[in-house]
C-alpha cells in the first residue's frame, strides 16, 4: 500500500477550508438543527449541547429535616469556605477542600457533588467560586499564548509537550496558523503521534489529549480554541462505547455539568476515527478486536437513547455496526497493519478525503 506524502498537499487544505466554511455557515444559522417544535429542544440544543431542561426535577435540601440536615450542614460548610476564598482572592481545588476535614466530608465524591450543586444553584462557573481544577491534559502543535502571569508558552511539537493551563480564562494572545485541531482520546496514542512527527507532517495543526475522560480545563481549552479560531475540530477515539462517550463529552457535554454546557461544549466537533465501519473496511485482523462486554452493551444502549443522537444518523449507523458485530477495537489495533499506519496513512487519508462524520 502506498504511503501518504510527507507534507500535506494543497487539496488537503482545500478540504479543510470547505469544512471550516460549512461550520461557520452552520454557526450563523444555516446549518442543520433540530426542529424547533420537537420536545428535544427543552433538553438539547445543537448550538450548545446538553442543557438543563426549563422545568427539570429539582432536589430540595431542608435544614429542619433529619434526612437532609447533614447535607444542608455540608453545603453551608463549603459555602463558607468559598466565601473566604473569594474574599481573600485565593483559589483551592476540590481536593484541597476535601482534605480540610476529610472525616466530616467522608469522601471526595461528596465534596464534588456539593460543589457542582452550588455552581448550578448560583448559575456561575466553578472558577467564579474560586475553586480551581487540576489539569491532566496536554497540548502540542502550532499554538502559542501568554499565561495569566505573563509567561509566553509555545506548544510547538518537540520532545516536551505542554500541560493544559490551570486557568484557561487567564490565557491571552493566542496565536496559531493551524488548519485543524485533533482531539486524541488517550495519552498513549497522543505520544505515539508525537513520536511519528505527525504534527510536523500535517503542519500546521494542534493536538490535544485529555488522557481519557477530559478534565474541566481540557474541555475549556478546546472550547476556547474553537471560539477564538473556528478551525475544524476532530476526535480520534477508540471504536468502543467508552471512546464514543468521551467524544460526546467534548461535543455535547455531560449530564452532571449540563448547567455549564455553553462554556464547555463544541458541537462543531466531528468524529474522525476510529469508526467501527473502518475496522471491516481496513480488514483489521481479528487479533486486534475485542468482544463487547455486557457493560459495553449497556453503555452503547444508553448513548443511542440520548437526544442528540437523533441529530446524528451517521453516528447511529456506526454504533449499530458495532452492536451488530459485537466487537470493539482500540486505536492501537491499526498497528497490526503497520507500526506507523495511523500517522502515515489512516489520519492523512481521512483528513484529505473528508472521512469524518
Amino acid at each position: 500500500m502506498a504511503f501518504a506524502p510527507v507534507g500535506p498537499e494543497a487539496s488537503f487544505f482545500e478540504v479543510l477550508e470547505r469544512h471550516r466554511a460549512s461550520l461557520l455557515a452552520a454557526r450563523s444559522g444555516s446549518g442543520d438543527r433540530p426542529d424547533a417544535g420537537t420536545r428535544l429542544a427543552s433538553r438539547f440544543a445543537e448550538s450548545a449541547g446538553l442543557q438543563m431542561a426549563p422545568h427539570c426535577t429539582t432536589r430540595k435540601v431542608r435544614s429542619d429535616s433529619p434526612r437532609s440536615a447533614q447535607k444542608f450542614a455540608l453545603i453551608l460548610k463549603i459555602l463558607s469556605m468559598i466565601y473566604k476564598l473569594v474574599q481573600s482572592n485565593t483559589y483551592a481545588t476540590k481536593r484541597d477542600i476535601y482534605y480540610t476535614d476529610s472525616q466530616l466530608f467522608g469522601s471526595q465524591t461528596v465534596v464534588d457533588s456539593i460543589i457542582d450543586d452550588i455552581s448550578c444553584m448560583l448559575k456561575v462557573p466553578r472558577r467564579s467560586l474560586h475553586i480551581s481544577s487540576t489539569s491532566k491534559g496536554l497540548i502540542a502543535g502550532n499554538l502559542s499564548y501568554v499565561e495569566e502571569d505573563g509567561t509566553r508558552v509555545s506548544c510547538t511539537c518537540g520532545a516536551t509537550v505542554v500541560a493544559v493551563p490551570s486557568n484557561i480564562q487567564g490565557i491571552r494572545n493566542l496565536i496559531t496558523d493551524a488548519k485543524f485541531l485533533l482531539i486524541v482520546e488517550k495519552d498513549a496514542t497522543f505520544q505515539r503521534l508525537l513520536d511519528d512527527n505527525f504534527c510536523s507532517r500535517m503542519s500546521p495543526c494542534i493536538m490535544v489529549t485529555g488522557k481519557g475522560t477530559p478534565d474541566l480545563n481540557t474541555r475549556l481549552l478546546v472550547k476556547k480554541l474553537w471560539d477564538t479560531f473556528h478551525i475544524p475540530a476532530f476526535t480520534l477515539v477508540d471504536a468502543d462505547p467508552h471512546g464514543i462517550e468521551i467524544m460526546c463529552i467534548y461535543k455535547y457535554g455531560s449530564m452532571s455539568m449540563s448547567f455549564e454546557a455553553h462554556h464547555l461544549t463544541v458541537p462543531a466537533i466531528r468524529w474522525l476515527g476510529l469508526l467501527p465501519s473502518d475496522i471491516k473496511r481496513l480488514n483489521v485482523p481479528k487479533d486486534g478486536l475485542i468482544p463487547l462486554t455486557k457493560r459495553d452493551l449497556m453503555k452503547l444502549d444508553s448513548i443511542l437513547k440520548r437526544p442528540y443522537i437523533a441529530c446524528q444518523p451517521l453516528w447511529r449507523e456506526e454504533m449499530e455496526v458495532m452492536a451488530n458485530s459485537n466487537l470493539k477495537a482500540e486505536i492501537q489495533a491499526l498497528t497490526f497493519l503497520s507500526a506507523d499506519y495511523l500517522s502515515r496513512v489512516y489520519l492523512p487519508n481521512k483528513l484529505k478525503s473528508g472521512g469524518w462524520i
